[in-house]
């Protein structure tokens, strides 16, 4: 089965072009890496794949379902940068919103049901012992746990994360990764990353954006690719050696 189907997908603020006739599939099960330069629309693919904007043209199916039929199995992780950590609300009460269905009431109560799903999300990220603790107390891996214990709460069979670890330290990325390694033995996973790491040892197809889809399939990031999707050449150098991974081009 198709996890994600879309079909010439155009996508403009105003008179800007964020994407055009973007085609792409990915199968249940899979786990891919979106990667391009910045302002070439991976962030809205993945609003798009929720409904949360509108598109100029084309169609997203999600399970063979159209978007507005299938919202609630999809988890999300935005960007943190976009997140305000000074509302006043616990680890605990952020996770908890997860457990909403439908739009929430004044006197909203949660079940029991909902409070021990939280707890089991909060817990499979490695944070329970900060349940009680105030968000903007919470270092940038933690309040990245965090995001990703609240998509969980949806139980979602697609997880779509964005740029899950570039605000947070070494040692929280790697766990995340490998949490996430874990997750995609049970979901389908999108991730938008500009991490090479990510890229090379988490997942197991490719889709390079930059206004338009200029590469989907296996682990394959050629020179072609490369010079292609940033519109110039551009050299990958192994962090921390000093070795070149692409050929070195000519003006």
């Amino acid at each position: 089965m198709k996890a994600v189907k879309i079909e010439n997908l155009s996508v403009y603020y105003g008179q800007t072009k964020a994407l055009e006739n973007v085609s792409m599939e990915v199968e249940e099960g899979e786990f891919l890496g979106i990667m391009g330069p910045n302002g070439g629309g991976k962030s809205t693919l993945l609003k798009a794949v929720l409904g949360l904007i509108p598109t100029t043209t084309g169609r997203i199916l999600v399970y063979n379902k159209d978007i507005k039929e299938n919202r609630s199995i999809i988890g999300y992780v935005p960007q943190f940068a976009t997140m305000d950590k000074r509302f006043p609300i616990s680890v605990f009460e952020v996770v908890l919103t997860g457990c909403i269905r439908k739009k929430i009431s004044l006197f909203h109560k949660y079940s029991s049901k909902d409070r021990e799903l939280a707890y089991e999300q909060l817990n499979r990220v490695g944070i329970a012992k900060l349940a009680n603790r105030q968000i903007s107390e919470l270092s940038g891996g933690e309040f990245q746990k965090l995001l990703i214990a609240r998509a969980l709460a949806v139980q979602p069979k697609l997880l779509l994360l964005d740029e899950p670890t570039a605000s947070v330290d070494a040692k929280s990325r790697d766990q995340i990764y490998e949490l996430l390694g874990e997750l995609n033995k049970e979901m389908t996973i999108i991730l938008v990353t500009h991490d090479m790491m990510a890229i090379s040892s988490n997942v197991r197809s490719l889709a390079c954006l930059n206004g338009d889809l200029t590469y989907h399939g296996e682990l394959e990031l050629n020179e072609n690719i490369v010079n292609k999707l940033y519109g110039c050449p551009v050299d990958l150098i192994a962090h921390g050696v000093p070795h070149r991974v692409l050929k070195q081009h000519r003006r």
